[in-house]
Formats: structure tokens, C-alpha cells, sequence
């Protein structure tokens, strides 16, 4: 029965045999920890403005890469879901503000943002027996359906939402404070 030559009994083989297994388990290692590495990219993309040469003059030019989408605006000729962008992000900054919990801020604030303040309601600070509310609402109502805004400590994040407007013609439900300022 012929003998496996690492496994021969002769001087010297042993060693070259060892030396051989051990390289062998070293190529299979190498090879299992290559297949777990990641192929991604191993530098980010690159956020930063592109420079490039300038024709004209040979200078270094800088080309800003935009990296934030444009500010919403009021689209008056548009719907309430067209205008709940701004109202969310109106509301997103007077929450981010001291006023938080002030119904008088974000009045304000739809106002200064082009909302029409006739078209407008609001919840008490307040609650009956004078502490301070757990929420506060606040609307525009917008043609047919309204702008509806819910914050305080009650609700968490700012909740915006667009609504129907109510039978009577009003977008909150109960009792509003007057917005005579």
C-alpha cells in the first residue's frame, strides 16, 4: 500500500510537510476573511463644492453643489395639500422657538408667512381653571378643507394635517379664542 508523501517517514519530509500544511491553512484563511470584507467604497463621496479651471482666466472657479431643497412658499392659486409644506415648516419653527407653546406665535407666523389671518383660528393657551394647556390648535381654513396644526406637551412633535372643513363653515371643533390683535 503506497503512503501519502506527507505522511512519509523520511528525514526532512515532516518539516516540509508542516511548512506546507501550514501555508495551505494560511491561502484558505486569507481567502475566508477576503470574502468577509466589504467591496463598498472605503472614502465617502465627496460633499464638497467642485472646483474646476476657469477657460476664460485660468483661475479656480467654485461651483456650490446643492445639497438642501428650496424653502416652501404660499401657492395662492394652489390647494391646502399644495400649502401644507408651509404650514408644517411654520409650525416646525415656531415649535422650535420659545413661543412653543403660545397659540398667538404661530398666528403670527402663519400671518408673516402670506396666510390670511381672517381665514384663521385658534385654541386658548389656557386651560379653564388657568394651567397651562396640554395642546394647542390652530387652522386656516383653505377653500373647502383646512390647515390644521396640533403642538404642546400632550402631543409630542407638531402634528399638521389637512382636513375637511366642518358643517359650519369652521375647521376646529369647540370653542376658539378671538384673534383680535
Amino acid at each position: 500500500m503506497a503512503r501519502h508523501p506527507a505522511r512519509s517517514a523520511s528525514p526532512g519530509r515532516p518539516a516540509a510537510a508542516k511548512r506546507l500544511t501550514a501555508v495551505a491553512f494560511a491561502i484558505v484563511g486569507l481567502a475566508a476573511l477576503t470574502g468577509c470584507t466589504d467591496a463598498g467604497p472605503t472614502t465617502p463621496p465627496d460633499s464638497s463644492p467642485s472646483v474646476s479651471q476657469s477657460p476664460s482666466t485660468g483661475t479656480p472657479s467654485s461651483s456650490p453643489t446643492p445639497t438642501t431643497p428650496a424653502a416652501p412658499t404660499l401657492v395662492p392659486d394652489g390647494t391646502a395639500a399644495d400649502n401644507l409644506p408651509l404650514f408644517s415648516a411654520v409650525t416646525l419653527a415656531v415649535w422650535g422657538s420659545p413661543d412653543s407653546v403660545a397659540g398667538r406665535a404661530y398666528i403670527d407666523a402663519l400671518v408673516a408667512a402670506g396666510f390670511d389671518k381672517a381665514a384663521m383660528q385658534v385654541t386658548d393657551d389656557v386651560s379653564t381653571v388657568g394651567n397651562p394647556a396640554e395642546s394647542i390648535q390652530f387652522s386656516v381654513r383653505w377653500g373647502e378643507e383646512c390647515l390644521v396644526g396640533q403642538v404642546g406637551p400632550a402631543t409630542g412633535e407638531p402634528v399638521t394635517a389637512v382636513l375637511p372643513a366642518l358643517a359650519e363653515g369652521t375647521c376646529l371643533v369647540g370653542e376658539t379664542r378671538p384673534i383680535d390683535w
